[in-house]
């Protein structure tokens, strides 16, 4: 079975090529706004999650500070690729006095890449992530890393990419081919547009000869 981080236990891949290739994609995908945050979704079931961690370790071994924010809320997955255990985390930091005073981000096992876990699941994720405090915790991720990439849940299921979009430098759509259907792509995008979000592109998961690349 594949290991799902494979820019860490299979670099030569080409797998992790695609991943190096992305990265490069990214630095040069817009010239009037730097790219620190960066949202990502998918229409559906895509594993966007695996696109974040793998992204993100690609980064760090760049010799810049990453963090890797886990946004959803509903069904976590960047702690468990990691293989990290934390009791704290994003819905923890946004109830606290002053969210940015010790936000509790878990060192990795890749120097330079934090994690913020989500924390417990809150009654109401939506909420959470459109409050003042979360906003203000995207301010103090912005002065602690160089790049701050978030993984989302569908943005044709719950609303919480289309809130925290708008908030983000840029987003990427990730799809899959031969799984991801033509229209819920559309409308993924479609949606994305209407709030304003900045899309860079589509991140395309099992294509022909590369595993992930960046199409725009």
């Amino acid at each position: 079975m594949t290991r799902p981080l494979v820019t860490l236990h299979d670099p030569q891949s080409p797998a992790a090529e695609a991943y190096r290739t992305l990265r490069t994609n990214l630095e040069f995908a817009t010239w009037d706004v730097d790219l620190h945050t960066i949202l990502f979704t998918a229409p559906s079931t895509e594993d966007t999650a695996t696109v974040v961690a793998n992204l993100a370790v690609t980064v760090a071994q760049t010799g810049r500070t990453v963090v890797a924010v886990e946004a959803d809320l509903r069904h976590p997955r960047l702690p468990e690729l990691f293989g990290v255990e934390a009791a704290r985390g994003l819905s923890d930091a946004v109830q606290a006095e002053d969210p940015t005073a010790d936000l509790p981000l878990v060192a990795t096992q890749v120097s330079g890449l934090s994690l913020l876990p989500p924390g417990p699941r809150p009654i109401s994720p939506a909420d959470v992530l459109d409050s003042k405090a979360m906003r203000a915790i995207w301010g103090a991720l912005r002065e602690q890393a160089d790049m701050v990439l978030v993984h989302a849940p569908s943005v044709l299921a719950v609303a919480d990419p289309l809130i925290l979009a708008p908030h983000m430098d840029g987003v990427l759509l990730v799809v899959q081919a031969g799984h991801t259907r033509r229209q819920h792509a559309l409308q993924a995008k479609e949606r994305l547009e209407r709030v304003r979000a900045r899309l860079l592109g589509v991140v395309l998961l099992d294509a022909p000869y590369d595993k992930t690349m960046l199409m725009y």
